[in-house]
């Protein structure tokens, strides 16, 4: 059992600069600062991925800790709910990391990128994240999925590993399966999960995640009841180097923001197109309009997720959130969120910078 004033205590020093720095606004969106949630406390909820559901929006993100060692999974995954998007209510730790030692997510574990998607068939929340076995740096290369009857949890934990093991991707090649590739090398026990998300398409959810070494991503189909998966998957942008991968959908095609593998440093940001989730993905090149700095590190940011809104009135399109993390891996506490309107340029959707935005004006060029 976690005390909920240890949970808290963490995040002090920056729930001190937050009051410091503003008083909250109801509206806005202030890209890079503290974000407090309604108890004046700062957010802890890294890396995450919005929900929807009866009638409120549901955050789920990595819990961070003071100091390097919050890098690693402490408490577990942080949940906050929201009317507005603006404004969030903490909902306490949704997934708690375990005291015992021998499981998959014991303290100290790292546990990173989680995503919740709500199945209507099983009314169940399922919680996908990358799991790295605790001492064992990032060679684990995990899964892992919990469910929950709410999305505030307490979610339980099912298990981890690699993915489909024994099984080829459905376009593999000759030569992709060749001895002496990753991809081979991991036949046996499974393919290599890390940083990942969550797409689901009408009735159908798929994981994708950084695979092989991070050389190449992989679009794996999940069984009916998302908890797991049903043995087809792809190789997308093979040899590219894509990590952060957060996918939507606009215009009838598949979209997908990402990065390139600096470690915890910031880089030029990607975005690709496809008519179909499982590809062939086509570069759109780097989607931030601004500064050099800017273009060189999608403004001091990696992508996390991205947020379909309803349009603005009946008839226009839909919208869409763009959301990055400012990592701070020195003081992990002290990340920050970037939240940014995708706005377009033909068919390419693009990113500029917003000292400070709303919903009512974000797509509208103000």
């Amino acid at each position: 059992m976690i005390d909920r004033r240890s949970v808290l205590a963490g995040a002090g020093a920056v729930a001190l600069m937050g009051k410091a720095a503003r008083a909250a606004e109801p509206d806005a969106f202030r890209p890079g600062e503290v974000w407090n949630d309604t108890n004046g406390v700062a957010i802890n909820a890294h890396g995450g991925g919005l929900l929807r559901h009866a009638g409120r929006w549901w955050w789920h993100g990595e819990h961070k800790t003071a100091g390097e060692g919050g890098n690693t999974a402490l408490v577990g995954v942080h949940s906050y709910s929201s009317t507005d998007l603006v404004n969030w209510r903490d909902e306490g730790v949704a997934l708690s990391v375990s005291d015992d030692p021998d499981s998959p997510i014991t303290r100290g574990c790292i546990l990173e990128r989680p995503k919740v998607v709500y199945n209507p068939r099983t009314r169940t929340f399922v919680m996908w994240f990358h799991l790295e076995l605790r001492g064992k740096g990032y060679g684990a290369a995990q899964a892992g999925v919990a469910v929950a009857d709410r999305p505030q949890g307490p979610f339980r934990f099912l298990r981890a590993g690699r993915v489909n093991p024994g099984i080829w991707p459905a376009n593999a090649t000759p030569e992709d399966k060749a001895p002496g590739t990753t991809l081979a090398r991991d036949f046996p026990g499974g393919q290599m999960a890390r940083d990942m998300t969550v797409f689901v398409d009408g009735d159908t959810a798929w994981h994708i995640y950084a695979s092989e070494e991070n050389a190449t991503l992989q679009i794996a189909r999940l069984a009916p009841d998302w908890t797991r998966h049903d043995g087809y998957y792809v190789r997308a942008l093979p040899d590219g180097g894509n990590e952060a991968p957060a996918l939507f959908k606009a215009k009838g095609r598949y979209y997908m923001f990402a990065s390139g593998l600096t470690g915890w440093r910031p880089n030029p940001g990607r975005v690709y197109v496809a008519d179909k989730v499982t590809g062939p993905w086509r570069s759109l090149g780097n989607p931030v309009r601004g500064s050099e700095e800017d273009r060189k590190t999608t403004f001091h940011s990696q992508s996390t997720f991205v947020l379909p809104l309803p349009p603005q009135r009946p008839g226009a399109e839909p919208r869409f959130i763009f959301m990055a993390d400012r990592w701070r891996p020195e003081n992990a506490i002290d990340g920050r969120y970037v939240w940014l309107p995708v706005e377009w340029e033909g068919e390419t959707p693009v990113l500029r910078w917003r000292d400070r935005w709303t919903l009512a004006n974000g797509w509208a060029g103000k």
